[in-house]
Parts: C-alpha cells; structure tokens; sequence
C-alpha cells in the first residue's frame, strides 16, 4: 500500500513567510511555549489548517523559524570573517545582541526537543569549523601558541556571556572585561 504524501506549502510563499514571521513574534514576546499552531496564526491573521498547510507539525515551523534565524547568522558570521580584522569583527559579531531573544527561547526549546537541537547542533558545528579555520588564517604561526579552537571557544563563550548577563540587567565588570579582551585581541592578530 503506497503511503500518501501531505502536500506541503511552497517555500519561497508569501504566507509561509508571514507564518515565519508571526511563529518568531511570538517566540520573542511571549516565549516559545506560547508559539503553538493556533497562537501564530491568530497572529498572521490566517486560520490554523493554513499553519497546518505549510507546517505539518509544531516542530516543524519552529524549525523552519530556527533555520531561517540560522541562515542570517551564517550571513553575518560570513561577513565578520572576511573582515581585514577577522578576530575583531567575530568579537562584535558574538557581541551583537539583534538575535539575542529569539536564540534563547531557542536554546530552552532544545532541551526538550531533540529535532531542533539536532538543527542546532548541525548549525553550530558548520560555524565553528569556519571560525576556527578564519582564526588558524589570521593567525598564521601564532597558532601553534594560540589554540584557534580554544580561541573560537573563549570568544564564543565570554560574547555569550556578556551578552545574556547584560539581558537580564547584570553587567557589573563587564566594560572592564570587554576592554581588556579587545586589547588582547588585538594584540594576538598582530603579526609576529
């Protein structure tokens, strides 16, 4: 018996688009819990069997939202490492905070969904080969004292952290911190 396939919505659709819009409003104000099918589409102004024509399950339009939030960031990501400052510019690029919220609800939303943390764990892996491949070049023979994978590492984690205390309105040293990172940065990216 052939199994019949659910026709799914085209990709490039303007309601798809509106659905992805709407589902990632919701994720950022009211919290990813509250991006169900009926929730984003009151919010698109559409009915949820439309949601359901494009998006099959839940998951997958959260997905679609994450992949399209990913795509942007390996836009920005690519931009920061063909900077004439590469560590510089992956600094700022960690620091940016325009997708802070929605990377977040993100990051809580895994933990209980292992399709989207596959996804995520997919995206992670391509960007950290990139960065650590941009440092090994801006570094040259410097990274055999500077381990470019603990380099990535420490840019990636101390960025995040910066940028998730000052979230919640924590920030004391961390304009201390930041300038003493960027000297150091800068003096790593010097050459030999």
């Amino acid at each position: 018996m052939a199994t019949v396939q659910r026709r799914i919505g085209a990709e490039n659709s303007a309601t798809r688009l509106a659905i992805l819009d709407a589902c990632e409003a919701v994720m950022i104000e009211e919290g990813y819990a509250n991006a169900s099918t009926r929730r984003v589409a009151a919010r698109a102004g559409l009915k949820p069997s439309l949601v359901h024509y494009y998006f099959p399950t839940t998951d997958d339009m959260h997905i679609a939202v994450y992949r399209r939030a990913a795509d942007w960031a390996s836009e920005e990501l690519a931009k920061a490492l063909a900077d004439p400052e590469p560590l510089m510019a992956l600094w700022r690029y960690t620091l940016d905070t325009t997708r802070t919220a929605l990377t977040l609800e993100f990051m809580a939303m895994a933990v209980h969904r292992d399709a989207l943390k596959a996804a995520i764990s997919e995206h992670a892996g391509e960007s950290q080969r990139l960065i650590i491949a941009a440092i090994e070049r801006e570094l040259g023979d410097k990274a055999r004292d500077y381990s470019p994978t603990v380099l990535a590492t420490i840019i990636s984690a101390l960025g995040r952290s910066l940028v998730m205390e000052a979230g919640i309105g924590a920030g004391h040293g961390h304009e201390e911190t930041r300038v003493w990172f960027e000297g150091w940065l800068r003096d790593v990216s010097k050459p030999v």
